[in-house]
């Protein structure tokens, strides 16, 4: 499983590494990683133009110890510095000795502005000698400004070591302009533990930010590489491993092959269709009976041994799937099931959600379910509820807008599930499946952007249903299910557009596949 700590975590554990380490040695163990990073992605070191971009902390320490190493090996490492007076000495007089050279950036936002009023050919003249002194430091700032521009836009790697860990909030404007070109330039760009910009614990991104091409990260994965926005920016993750000792429970987890491999429900020689669970469906309307159809496909690939469903859209159940055990008198009396799930195309059927809620065994609500369902309702459940909103229902449950849920989903999906007493599967770029406990939330790995299709959240419900009838708990069960229907949607759209039914029909090469490359 693949976990991420927080940066007070993080940093405690490297403080109790250091104490024991000679000094200086862990950020070797860092740079070594980093650099052999950089020398695998660039193929050929020798002759190759690398640029650093140079903060104050120990991020830039790591960027040129890195440099120092690629320089030893024939690289012409050009270092952006942008806080000269702060950049960490012994890092630098490392790469000066290995031949690499430094640009100083000392410019102000402010500065920045002149400068480019200058350069824009502005002729104001002013007979005052302390300002004719600064449009003179002004054009210097511009010339330098120009020479780093130029080193990125000509280069073949630039490392971003400005800002670690701890930093908030977006880049300011000299390194904001600098990630500009960087970003316009053809060069490969590696961030050196995350992306500068993004916010490590929480994915969060406020301002301008470094969009990498592969990310090295050191002792553990951080939130913000895991979770968008910021993942987006972080491009490929790769993990060196310099020995810190991460205690307690990780801030985020997520799950591979092997995990999902322990988690699938196996039947037995003993095991009947009943012994197997059976998952009620209450889903589907007049108007949108294709979400009960697909729902009910979903439900008959997660493992459960069969499928109730009741509501209005029977016949095209029926039609589409024949094993289907199938009422419409209602939830309450459709039968004995192990887990609902309620809500997929349901209309404004309130009556179904609140039966379902009342039950004593575990639910899934989605999509009008969760619209129609009691919040009071949900919190007095003694049974598991999952529920999967995407960013706009999570948004109208929550009272906020869409785009403050997109832009802090960790944020959000806690917060939701601590309302609602609920387990919270929160569909998106990166699904996340959060426990009201306030444990370790889940993040899946799997997917493509072409499961952004209509009733591919249907088939998600029907699946994660079907396990929680298994057995598996709602965290698992959610989890689970999202790891499934991502690698299902990979396999189904094959870089092409893909149905919903497509994704449903895709469920069990998944399963083979997580079965079959966990041996």
């Amino acid at each position: 499983m693949r976990t991420a700590y927080s940066v007070e975590t993080v940093r405690a554990a490297e403080r109790e590494l250091m104490a024991r380490l000679p000094e200086g040695a862990l950020m070797q163990r860092a740079a070594a990683g980093l650099a052999a990073a950089c020398a695998d992605l660039l193929g050929r070191v020798y002759g190759r133009r690398v640029v650093l971009l140079v903060g104050s902390g120990d991020n830039g320490g790591d960027a040129l110890y890195a440099g120092a190493r690629l320089a030893r090996r024939g690289a012409g490492v050009t270092a952006v510095l942008l806080a000269p007076e702060r950049a960490h000495a012994a890092g630098l007089a490392a790469l000066r000795r290995a031949g690499g050279r430094t640009v100083e950036i000392t410019a102000t936002a402010e500065t920045d502005k002149t400068a480019d009023t200058a350069k824009n050919g502005d002729t104001a003249k002013t007979a005052d000698t302390a300002e004719t002194a600064e449009t003179a430091e002004t054009a210097d700032t511009a010339e330098t400004f120009e020479t780093a521009e130029h080193a990125i836009r000509n280069a073949d790697l630039l490392l971003d070591g400005i800002v670690g860990i701890g930093g908030k909030g977006g880049l300011r404007p000299d390194a904001a302009r600098l990630a500009a070109v960087a970003d316009s330039a053809r060069c490969a760009v590696v961030a050196v533990d995350l992306p500068s910009g993004v916010d490590a614990d929480t994915g969060e991104v406020r301002g301008a930010a470094v969009r990498a091409d592969l990310t090295v990260t050191f002792g553990t994965h951080k939130p913000g590489l895991l979770v968008d926005p910021a993942r987006e920016y972080a491009g490929s993750v790769r993990l060196v491993d310099i020995g810190l000792d991460l205690p307690g429970r990780p801030v985020l987890e997520a799950l591979q092959h092997v995990d999902v491999r322990r988690l699938l429900p196996v039947p037995s020689g003993e095991s009947d269709k009943y012994r197997r669970g059976v998952v009620g469906i209450a889903a589907g309307s007049a108007r949108y009976p294709g979400a009960a159809v697909l729902a009910v496909a979903g439900a008959l690939r997660g493992g459960a041994g069969a499928v109730r469903y009741v509501g209005p859209a029977g016949d095209a159940v029926l039609a589409r799937f024949p094993e289907t055990l199938v009422s419409d008198r209602g939830p309450r009396q459709a039968g004995r099931v192990q887990a609902w799930v309620v809500g997929p195309g349901a209309g404004d059927d309130a009556s179904a959600v609140a039966e379902v809620l009342a039950s004593d065994v575990p639910v899934l609500v989605d999509a009008d379910g969760l619209r129609l369902a009691d919040r009071d309702a949900v919190r007095a459940r003694t049974a598991p509820t999952l529920m999967t909103p995407h960013a706009g229902e999570a948004a109208a449950l929550l009272g906020v807008p869409r785009e403050e849920v997109e832009g802090a989903r960790l944020a959000s999906a806690r917060e939701l599930a601590a309302r609602y007493d609920a387990t919270v599967l929160l569909k998106g770029s990166t699904t996340l499946v959060a426990d009201p406990g306030g444990g370790a939330v889940r993040v899946n790995p799997t997917g493509t952007a072409w499961l952004a299709t209509a009733g591919s959240g249907d088939v998600l419900s029907g699946l994660a249903g079907s396990l929680l009838a298994s057995g598996l708990g709602a965290l698992d069960a959610g989890s689970t299910a999202a790891y499934l229907h991502g690698l299902a949607g990979r396999f189904a759209a094959d870089g092409a557009p893909v149905g919903a039914h497509d994704v449903a029909d895709a469920v069990p090469e998944a399963w083979r596949d997580v079965r079959d490359l966990a041996d």
